[in-house]
């Protein structure tokens, strides 16, 4: 794992998750784990989503048919974000109770604001 990833605009190659991001990214894994697919009840860096996003979300992991997992450390290894000119794609694979590692993914775009960053989640889908 990746101890201290930094935030890097590299057009060319993926990067690891950076660190700084990583809790907002869990927090977000936990808030879906609990049902809020609205974002509703997580910090202000995370944008909170549309009623036909959070529904899309909710049918998508409905239909993959396991539970989410919180994510684990050993998540970082395999996830991934790449410099788009003017946002973070991000993809943090996901864990489940049933398989531990999953086919499920978590799309994310991360903007930069005011030397902040605003996380939009964009998909939890199969990849």
């Amino acid at each position: 794992m990746t101890l201290n990833a930094p935030v890097s605009k590299d057009e060319v190659n993926q990067q690891p998750i950076p660190t700084i991001w990583r809790s907002a990214l869990w927090l977000i894994v936990e808030a879906i784990k609990s049902n809020d697919y609205s974002l509703t009840n997580t910090n202000s860096s995370i944008k909170p989503i549309s009623l036909s996003d959070a529904t899309r979300i909710q049918e998508n992991i409905e239909d993959y048919g396991c539970k989410l997992a919180s994510l684990p450390d050993q998540a970082w290894n395999t996830s991934v974000c790449q410099w788009m000119r003017g946002y973070w794609d991000i993809l943090v694979d996901l864990y489940t109770v049933q398989e531990g590692g999953s086919d499920l993914v978590l799309s994310v775009r991360v903007y930069e604001q005011d030397n902040k960053f605003e996380f939009e989640i964009m998909s939890v889908h199969v990849e």
